[in-house]
């Protein structure tokens, strides 16, 4: 079919679809490039990175990540932190789903009464600003003992996590195929057993959504993890502050420390990229 026997509806509607499609890319360049910038700037030398505007012929060097792991000498190492975090991220992601994926059940598939008053009331938890909860926090913390302690931080992060997750999860489940629910339940399969093998494989799209949304939000909490902790359970966010100092900012070492620091959830976010856009599409208008 030539250009001129193509319908005007059809010829107007793929220059729309060519305007977004270029649109789309001039956003993800643009989301693109500080972090491009963030790279570069770490295989700099500390001269290099700290001349205006910076030196994009300038000789590449790992210096920086030597830096970064302690190699330089005097360095404080970051296996700590990244485990911390890693602990924090991974464990209360898990309990965030498990304790979310019942509820949304409970609200979407077998809804209970005045379903919409308790969607409201995960929501107005997030209505008030952390910063106005971290006094009382960090009270309860100081008389419970439990200051510096990385457990504290993985029950503040499911806390704070869970609600998003239960809307996200209702949203997916109530995709679930009531037919396969009603067969199931005339084969006589309690509740477990629906969840684990009936509504789980179908929403693992979802779940997979919802995981990596509550690993993110762990993983670069700053606030709870800079004033309740310390030396011992101190996070890869409160260890990266550390790098601002009396001395000055050194910025490629900085940038060498937010690199690896990124990385976590950068392979996290592209290993779970197609359960992802599934997840996210799942509830979506068709």
């Amino acid at each position: 079919m030539t250009t001129s026997t193509v319908p005007v509806p059809l010829r107007r509607r793929r220059r729309v679809n060519g305007l977004l499609g270029l649109v789309a890319w001039l956003a993800g360049i643009a989301f693109f490039l500080p972090v491009a910038w963030m790279v570069l700037t770490s295989l700099h030398g500390e001269q290099d990175a700290a001349t205006n505007p910076p030196s994009l012929t300038a000789p590449l060097t790992l210096h920086g990540y030597r830096e970064f792991f302690g190699a330089g000498g005097g360095g404080l190492s970051p296996w700590p932190p990244l485990l911390n975090s890693l602990t924090a991220s991974v464990v209360s992601t898990l309990l965030v789903l498990a304790l979310a994926v019942p509820a949304a059940y409970a609200l979407s598939i077998r809804p209970v009464r005045k379903w919409s008053d308790v969607l409201f009331f995960f929501l107005s938890t997030k209505m008030l600003p952390l910063v106005a909860g971290l006094l009382p926090v960090y009270l309860v913390a100081q008389h419970t003992g439990t200051l510096d302690n990385i457990w504290l931080l993985v029950l503040l992060y499911t806390s704070m996590n869970l609600p998003i997750a239960v809307w996200m999860m209702r949203s997916f489940l109530a995709e679930v195929p009531v037919e396969m629910l009603e067969a199931a339940s005339l084969d006589g399969a309690g509740l477990a057993t629906t969840l684990l093998r009936i509504v789980g494989p179908v929403a693992m799209p979802g779940m997979a959504a919802t995981a990596l949304i509550s690993f993110i939000f762990s993983w670069n909490e700053l606030l709870f993890a800079r004033v309740l902790t310390g030396v011992v359970a101190g996070t890869s966010p409160v260890f990266l502050t550390g790098f601002v100092t009396s001395q000055g900012l050194f910025l490629a070492k900085v940038c060498a420390a937010a690199t690896v620091i990124s990385l976590p959830v950068l392979a996290a976010g592209f290993a779970a990229q197609d359960k992802l856009v599934q997840g996210l599409s799942l509830g979506a208008v068709k």
